[in-house]
């Protein structure tokens, strides 16, 4: 998401955080970007700071104490740095009184004013983190997201690869869908990816010669989930790219890479595809392979290290 409006952020809090609306309704189309767009000092949602103002000022008590505690032309004068900032909107915490004359410059001003009876760290907490997974960047990628033994696993590959195939086998092994096709991925942390399913395509599996699947109606309401982080990605080669490996070590390592996604490096595991291969077991041991090695396991260097220390042993010298 680009930007979000005070109109639209107020929609999907205003239930959960109790907000009314008191003021300024006519800058409801004020707007709030995400982070990286805006200067390097302000935040997009904290406590009143005239110096380095947030898009979202949080008024508490401390607040308001600190405003009534100035003189006339003091307090003019900071009520007037506050609304030349041009905020996505003010809340004042708590049900306190609104002072009158923010309330007058603020609908003068079209400054969007909320109240709330929930207390400021509760406001500060939960739209730190609404604002940061609406606005955080995204992208749309091609292949099937689900969940694998507990973990996000993308499966790419070609078109007519056989992504939604071995998805449909996974899920009948007890694994679940999460987007078919077309996965969101929203970076909500430096080294985390989120991975959701567009509304349109919710609970959908398009599988050549059956056509489109509803999987929660077919398998039921734990064969879906809405969202899960991302940690691997496994790609369906058409080619024998391992056994053309002249160096051997394929063999042995397997053919991992990464794949980098909103600045993230992503595992990624490439399965060739071809005759007679079971797919859905080749996943299920890439994942708990993945999960080895997340705990220092590493199979491969086990067996070379094995190998070496034979090697050790037999020699004469």
């Amino acid at each position: 998401m680009e930007r979000l409006t005070a109109r639209e952020l107020f929609d999907k809090v205003s239930e959960r955080l109790a907000l009314r609306w008191v003021a300024g309704e006519a800058g409801e189309k004020r707007a709030i970007a995400p982070a990286e767009k805006q200067a390097r000092r302000p935040s997009l949602a904290g406590y009143l700071n005239i110096i380095y103002p947030n898009k979202i000022q949080i008024i508490g008590t401390e607040e308001l104490n600190w405003l009534n505690g100035l003189d006339t032309r003091e307090r003019w004068e900071a009520v007037e740095r506050i609304i030349a900032f041009q905020p996505t909107a003010l809340i004042v915490t708590k049900d306190q009184d609104v002072p009158a004359d923010v309330l007058t410059a603020a609908n003068e001003s079209n400054t969007p004013i909320w109240h709330s009876p929930k207390r400021g760290h509760e406001l500060l907490t939960y739209l730190q983190y609404h604002l940061t997974r609406l606005l955080a960047r995204r992208v749309t990628l091609h292949g099937v997201l689900m969940e694998v033994y507990s973990i996000g696993v993308l499966i790419t590959g070609e078109s007519g690869s056989g992504k939604s195939e071995l998805a449909l086998e996974l899920i009948t092994r007890g694994h679940r869908l999460v987007a078919d096709d077309a996965p969101e991925f929203t970076q909500i942390a430096p080294d985390v990816i989120d991975g959701s399913c567009p509304e349109i395509l919710q609970d959908l599996l398009e599988v050549r010669g059956l056509g489109i699947l509803n999987v929660r109606e077919m398998f039921g309401q734990t064969a879906v989930k809405p969202s899960k982080y991302l940690r691997l990605i496994v790609h369906l080669a058409t080619t024998k790219k391992i056994d053309n490996d002249e160096t051997g070590l394929g063999r042995i390592y397997g053919d991992n890479s990464y794949r980098e996604i909103l600045d993230t490096k992503v595992p990624q595991t490439t399965i060739p595809v071809a005759a007679g291969r079971n797919l859905a077991v080749l996943v299920e041991a890439a994942v708990r392979n993945h999960m080895l090695k997340t705990k220092g396991i590493d199979p491969a260097q086990t067996f070379l290290d094995r190998q070496a220390h034979q090697m050790l042993r037999q020699s004469p010298w």
